[in-house]
């Protein structure tokens, strides 16, 4: 059975089962879940039960609903929500796995091979790069290469030289 449990300000939570299909939120007393909190309008949300899904609705509240952060007018909650009720937080949790329904059985089929299409063929756009050797890239690459290496000798060069002594 799903729940709607509420944290009003406290360490302590109220949980409510939420057995009917039409479940009014508010401050005042009519409300199925009453929150006696000064953010919370007098009829400030409501749930409505549509099969197994649980759909909240604002009614208009000063303060607003909020799922997960969201400021929500309608929302279909999912387990695991955070609401807040003007400041009030509340979780909404699902059937626990001893009241779910058990999942339907899965239909055992033998395995199918499938080949390759005989006219299939590469559909991208783009054409297949090849490893291309360009031959003036490497002759640049060379070039360049021994110019650094000379540029760095002629630099150690002028470092171990001397200036002539004054006499």
């Amino acid at each position: 059975m799903s729940k709607l449990i509420l944290s009003p300000g406290g360490p302590s939570s109220i949980t409510h089962e939420l057995k009917e299909e039409l479940i009014t939120i508010g401050r005042s007393p009519d409300n199925v879940i009453p929150i006696n909190d000064p953010s919370v309008s007098g009829h400030h949300a409501q749930l409505h039960q549509v099969g197994e899904t649980f759909h909240l609705q604002d009614l208009g509240s000063t303060n607003g609903t909020r799922v997960n952060g969201e400021k929500v007018t309608s929302i279909a909650l999912r387990v695991g929500d955070r609401i807040i009720f003007g400041k009030v937080e509340a979780r909404f949790e699902g059937p626990t796995i001893a009241q779910a329904p058990p999942l339907p059985e899965a239909e055992v089929r033998p395995a199918q091979v499938s080949a390759r299409p005989a006219d299939f063929a590469n559909a991208s756009p783009f054409p297949k790069r090849t490893k291309e050797r360009d031959p003036l890239r490497m002759i640049l690459f060379a070039a360049a290469g021994v110019a650094i290496l000379a540029l760095l000798a002629s630099m150690l060069a002028l470092g171990q030289m001397h200036p002539p002594a004054i006499p």
